[in-house]
């Protein structure tokens, strides 16, 4: 058994959009969030699926 969280089904991001701007999400797997270029902010990602709340975002800087 390994301490590591799952991965991210990188398949999500076709039918994921930014909730704040509806555009596409671009992946960053160092981070694990899916960042909104057009909203500036990034989403995390806990346990391999996408928390796609605007309330638990970061600003992207």
């Amino acid at each position: 058994m390994t301490d590591t969280a799952p991965a991210f089904d990188r398949r999500m991001l076709e039918a994921l959009v930014c909730p704040t701007s509806q555009t596409l999400l671009e992946y960053d797997a160092e981070k694990q969030e899916l960042i909104s270029r057009a909203a500036n902010l990034a989403f995390p990602i806990r346990n391999g699926i996408p928390v796609m709340l605007t309330d638990e975002a970061r600003p992207l800087e």
